[in-house]
């Protein structure tokens, strides 16, 4: 199997806050030196690039990644969109200019949007079905918008365009890189078309070889089963033995207890079951045990309606990099890596973690290269 080079990304908010930890200047305040600071520190700690991700509730994308990248010189940015709120071609452009900014450093990573909740709140009301079909059509307009050499047409479905034609292209080529979320049947053929990256969640082995050969089948139909990589989201809890990181990850589920007990996410109905796949099928790993595998903890998944990425490896780094390296021989080759206490842990990995890794599959390459 060839294999794509591995990539770590990280992932930057506007406040230091987490499933662990109060925002401390309270829900909407944007923490310009955290920014600043946990883009710095993921940048001297190794990562490739970082998540900006998307809530109908949270701040612009699009500011946080500008500032970010003007705070940064090397570091990449994943920039969270989700289509349907602005103009295909619009979107084409910001994003293209963006990444002119940023000196080529932009990926764009698609999601549909799994929860009517939030696609309401932005006045979106079309069923999931729809929202995967309306992002097929958009991502069709955005990806003519950045390549076209002439003004074209486009009659889709939802998106209808004459003599478009943007002036404002990236760099990279052919195009700014689409990564892509969701787990339904409809995401993966939606993916499987348009990803050159698809993002899973941390789910066990098993379920991870299964959603990588649904998805290289669906980009099969497009002749892109080769192109597209795989990329999957973890929490690494690190101890210097394997006691201390489990009693690490056992304070890490009082403290969420406590904070929930304190009151509810603003962001979905507490106790709603989660209407996205992704979550979903966190929330069925859980129910096969706290630990599935080795070392794959599915505790605060559970606590927290699975509501994101939040299933983690624990134990020392040496331990976390056998785990990784078990996903890498599935054909992951990026890790979404993320800690509960969002800066202190992104210098964590890039210390203890990160090297590791990076020297494991630097020796696996060399002894498969010299097999071939």
């Amino acid at each position: 199997m060839t294999h794509h080079p591995l990539e770590f990304i990280g992932m930057i908010g506007t406040q230091n806050a987490s499933e662990t930890r109060r925002a401390p200047g309270g829900p909407g305040v944007i923490d310009k030196s955290f920014v600043s600071a946990t883009a710095r520190a993921h940048e001297y700690a190794g990562f490739d690039r970082v998540l900006i991700g998307y809530f109908s509730v949270a701040p612009d994308g699009f500011q946080v990644a500008a500032y970010a990248a003007h705070q940064t010189t090397s570091l990449k940015f994943l920039l969270a969109h989700r289509p349907g709120f602005v103009a295909p071609t619009l979107a084409a452009r910001q994003l293209a200019s963006l990444d002119q900014f940023a000196d080529g450093r932009l990926a764009v990573h698609i999601i549909t949007g799994g929860s009517d909740e939030e696609q309401a709140r932005d006045g979106d009301f079309l069923t999931k079905d729809e929202r995967y079909a309306r992002t097929d059509d958009y991502l069709d307009v955005v990806k003519k918008t950045w390549t076209s050499t002439k003004p074209f047409d486009h009659d889709g479905p939802y998106y209808r365009v004459k003599d478009s034609f943007a002036a404002v292209r990236s760099d990279q080529a052919p195009h700014i890189p689409v990564y892509f979320g969701g787990s339904s049947p409809e995401a993966i053929r939606v993916a499987g078309k348009h990803a050159d990256v698809y993002a899973l969640w941390g789910e066990s082995l098993a379920e991870t070889r299964k959603t990588i050969a649904a998805v290289r089948a669906a980009a099969a139909v497009h002749g892109r089963e080769r192109h597209i990589r795989f990329s999957l989201s973890l929490r690494p809890i690190l101890g210097r033995t394997e006691d201390e990181a489990w009693a690490r990850a056992a304070r890490y589920l009082e403290t969420a207890k406590a904070l929930r007990a304190n009151g509810p996410s603003p962001l979905r109905r507490p106790d709603a079951p989660p209407q996205n796949a992704g979550s979903q099928r966190l929330l069925a790993e859980a129910a096969k045990g706290k630990v599935v595998d080795k070392r794959l903890w599915t505790e605060l998944a559970a606590l927290t309606g699975a509501q994101g990425n939040s299933t983690s490896l624990v134990g020392t780094p040496e331990q976390v990099t056998e785990a990784l390296l078990e996903y890498w021989d599935l054909g992951i080759s990026t890790f979404l890596i993320r800690g509960f206490d969002p800066l202190e842990d992104a210098l964590e990995y890039g210390r203890d973690l990160i090297p590791l890794v990076r020297a494991a599959v630097a020796q696996r390459q060399t002894i498969s290269e010299a097999a071939e």
